[in-house]
């Protein structure tokens, strides 16, 4: 899928490294700013481990999309289907689990790119609901995420090191 300089294409198992050190990056230069260092490195250390991040390539019920801007990896998003909170018993749902951008290409459509096929991939499924979960305080991704239609339903709590985050839990219908 093209759209001006961005393309958009599956992963397989063989851009599993690439995806692990890109998601470490992306979400190190998107939350380190709000979070403290040690809660930071903690995460990336215990939680959020390139050997926890290549084994989740490939794994079963996960689908990974690679953005490409002008031939540069420019984000990724990972779309896991199976598990979905309770309030979906009996519905057919897609997690749009991570949509990470690199910093430098943010704002230039990559995002956009990303959730259109995310959004696309679930329609094709045939399943009912896309979900997702943003922290309270990412301001820029709820907006983006409201853009696109989907609504608050709940939260969660998110654990980043010794700090209980809280996540906003949202919905947007596929149908």
């Amino acid at each position: 899928m093209k759209s001006s300089a961005i393309e958009i294409r599956i992963a397989s198992y063989e851009d599993a490294e690439t995806i692990a050190d890109l998601s470490r990056s992306t979400f190190y230069d998107t939350f380190s700013e709000q979070n403290s260092s040690r809660n930071m490195e903690l995460f990336l250390k215990e939680q959020f481990t390139h050997t926890r991040l290549v084994s989740e390539v490939g794994a079963k019920g996960n689908t990974f999309f690679l953005a490409y801007l002008g031939g540069t990896l420019a984000g990724y998003v990972k779309l896991r289907e199976g598990e979905a909170p309770k309030q979906f018993t009996g519905k057919k749902t897609l997690e749009i689990a991570r949509i990470y951008g690199v910093k430098a290409c943010i704002g230039k459509g990559v995002g956009h790119q990303l959730m259109q096929v995310s959004l696309e991939t679930g329609r094709e499924r045939k399943l009912d609901m896309a979900w997702l979960a943003v922290w309270e305080h990412n301001t820029r991704a709820f907006n983006f995420y409201s853009q696109w239609g989907f609504e608050i339903f709940g939260t969660q709590v998110f654990l980043l090191g010794y700090d209980l985050q809280k996540d906003w839990l949202m919905k947007k219908s596929l149908k």
